[in-house]
């Protein structure tokens, strides 16, 4: 199969990135954030999510950032809505897409939002016909699409069986995601292969942590088959948290530079990315964990210092 000519990114950095920095992170910078990574042409963002700041506490300005987001015509901000009770608070806030979240994995389940998968698919159904009722888009996530901590590896059916339960419901798309970063690009195209025979390619997405080093050769093994949508977060923001100091998110830097080397489009201004990845990282104290990300950011110093 070729390769798709155009690829649509969502970016993953607001919500997924930062949700884990420790430190409160000012209203102010998340939402600069937003608008930088628009203004790189990135056509959809995950701003934040709507769960409690019990658990979250990164999270905790949910409604001030999404109804403080300067909004640009044709690039989505969706939120992460876990329950009935988050998706009131988020459509209260003016969102227009939101996401569900479930597991491929039962120990993962009960362990991440403590409740079975069945169980979770039961609280998601009551989350995805308010949205039906509201006219709000829907998107949804597996976790642990290759490999589990609790588990270990996961069979290509289970996650399928996921899969089709979130389009049944209304997912317009799901988002595959490989929470541990142990899939190769073998592991990963049995598990597409097998989503796909319940869910149309072009409503699958991959979402895949770069704790071996794998998720380019992943997204690769994803294009040979079709699949045209990524998640990524812009420096790499993100860590995983089941694998001690490794890498987690792969960098949205990292996936433009490799696509656009494929001739594939993407709507990204690396450039302007690659600068807003540098803005956050200095706010945040920390080096990149993109590779194209640290690469620009010399050649940017060289070419400054020899001004």
């Amino acid at each position: 199969m070729a390769l798709p000519r155009k690829v649509r990114i969502v970016e993953v950095g607001p919500r997924d990135g930062l949700q884990n920095e420790p430190g409160e992170l000012p209203t102010r910078i998340k939402l600069e954030l937003i608008g930088r990574l628009a203004d790189a042409g990135l056509p959809a963002i995950e701003a934040t999510a709507f769960v409690s700041p019990k658990w979250i506490p990164q999270m905790a300005d949910h409604s001030e950032v999404l109804e403080g987001i300067r909004r640009k015509p044709g690039v989505s901000y969706p939120v992460l809505t876990p329950n009935l009770k988050g998706f009131e608070a988020a459509l209260a806030a003016g969102a227009t897409e939101v996401a569900i979240f479930g597991a491929a994995s039962e120990a993962f389940s009960k362990k991440n939002i403590n409740c079975s998968i069945a169980e979770s698919l039961e609280r998601f159904g009551k989350v995805a016909a308010a949205a039906r009722g509201a006219n709000v888009r829907l998107r949804g996530y597996v976790s642990c699409v290759v490999g589990c901590p609790y588990e270990g590896d996961v069979a290509p059916e289970a996650v399928a069986q996921v899969a089709r339960a979130l389009h049944a419901m209304g997912c317009y798309e799901v988002s595959l995601g490989d929470t541990v970063g142990v899939g190769t690009p073998r592991k990963t195209q049995a598990m597409i292969e097998a989503c796909a025979r319940h869910v149309p390619i072009a409503q699958l997405a991959g979402h895949y942590h770069d704790t071996y080093g794998q998720a380019l050769a992943n997204i690769y093994a994803s294009l040979e088959l079709g699949m045209a949508t990524f998640d990524a977060s812009v420096a790499g923001l993100g860590g995983c948290p089941y694998a001690a100091g490794a890498s987690g998110n792969v960098a949205t830097e990292d996936v433009v530079y490799l696509l656009h080397g494929l001739g594939i489009e993407t709507g990204v201004d690396l450039e302007r990315l690659a600068e807003t990845g540098r803005w956050i990282c200095s706010v945040l104290g920390r080096e990149s964990s993109s590779k194209v990300g640290r690469a620009l950011a010399a050649r940017f110093e060289k070419a400054k210092n020899a001004a």
